[in-house]
């Protein structure tokens, strides 16, 4: 195991440690990084992006997390400002809403909801923000925090125990903060696996958070002369159907390649009776209600699935982030304030200008 401490920062500068670079993390890291002080970002999937992720395929990509973006907080839109060049409004000009057969049952939302995603995949925006972090080497990614403790040369500073993909080992060590910005489940689970206990860390029960299983099919076989598109004539719906939340063909997205794809995410309630079921299993029963939901029977073909074990907050804690100034120790994420990925934005903005 190797163990490695930071340069002292300049005068007034502290060294702050984000655990999770998805929107939430990247947005708190970004801030405070910004603001003259030493930070590292940690993230266990290969990229920055969390819940934004994309799947690349032979026939395309997939926003296999979030769907798009809606533009709501000033904040949100300033920092939409910097990168123009990522982001597109998404001209669905209406949502349908289906009845359990697929029917459609009216379109929502109201005019003037716009839909925007980032070009030219769901996590370019997160990436971008990012950048200047990878490029300082401050992002470590295919690394996953295993335990937070007190520094022993420092006894008032914090040390991460992490796990790098190949099983190697590495103490990161003289923090000032930890900010987690992980789902609130896991959370609290390191939160109790590191015998540590924020004063706020009992509020994150009442966080309720559902799972979503997502399935994501390609159909190569659309693209020939005379055929523009497969199926129904709208390109995002909400439905009842037992299964299926929502359904939408990521080829009418901007940016993207035209061969016919969709991306289906099941309910919640389904997502949780069915989320510890192989995948073959989930990709079989998803694609039969996407079947029933679309009218589209053809085969697809490629069909895969993704689960995620944390996809959308039910129930928010109701407050931007938890700060603990003097233990150096907090928490943001969508499920703060809600489920959007602006959400996750002003959760990881409003707790670096606290730390500020």
């Amino acid at each position: 195991m190797t163990a490695s401490r930071h340069p002292t920062p300049a005068a007034g500068a502290r060294r702050f440690a984000v655990v999770g670079a998805g929107m939430a993390g990247v947005a708190c890291a970004r801030t405070l990084a910004q603001a003259g002080h030493t930070v590292t970002l940690i993230e266990k999937q290969p990229h920055a992006g969390g819940r934004t992720s994309s799947v690349d395929t032979a026939y395309g990509s997939f926003d296999a997390g979030a769907q798009y973006f809606t533009v709501r907080d000033e904040r949100f839109a300033l920092a939409l400002q910097t990168v123009p060049e990522l982001t597109r409004r998404w001209s669905v000009s209406t949502v349908r809403v289906l009845d359990a057969s697929g029917r459609v049952a009216a379109a929502a939302p109201p005019p003037g909801e716009a839909h925007w995603v980032a070009t030219p995949t769901m996590d370019a925006l997160v990436q971008a923000w990012a950048e200047p972090l990878a490029r300082a080497g401050r992002l470590l990614t295919h690394t996953s925090v295993t335990r937070i403790e007190r520094d022993p040369m420092r006894p008032r500073a914090w040390q991460l125990r992490t796990e790098s993909l190949d099983g190697s080992s590495r103490t990161l060590a003289g923090f000032d903060a930890v900010v987690l910005a992980l789902p609130a489940p896991q959370t609290q689970e390191l939160l109790a696996q590191c015998a540590l206990a924020p004063e706020w860390a009992p509020a994150l029960s009442d966080v309720q958070i559902a799972p979503c299983w997502t399935l994501m099919l390609a159909f190569a076989q659309a693209v020939r002369p005379g055929l523009v598109t497969l199926g129904p004539q709208w390109n995002a719906a909400r439905s009842t159907h037992h299964r299926v939340a929502w359904v939408a063909r990521e080829s009418s997205k901007p940016g993207r390649t035209q061969i016919e794809r969709w991306t289906v995410q099941a309910s919640p309630a389904w997502s949780r009776e069915h989320l510890h079921d192989d995948h073959a299993r989930i990709r079989a029963k998803l694609t039969r209600a996407f079947a029933e939901v679309t009218g589209i029977h053809a085969a697809p073909t490629q069909a895969q699935v993704r689960c995620w074990p944390h996809a959308q907050t039910q129930t928010a804690l109701g407050q931007p982030f938890v700060w603990d100034e003097a233990a150096g120790l907090g928490a943001c994420g969508d499920w703060c304030l809600g489920h959007r990925l602006e959400d996750a934005f002003v959760s990881g903005l409003s707790l670096a200008l606290a730390a500020l």
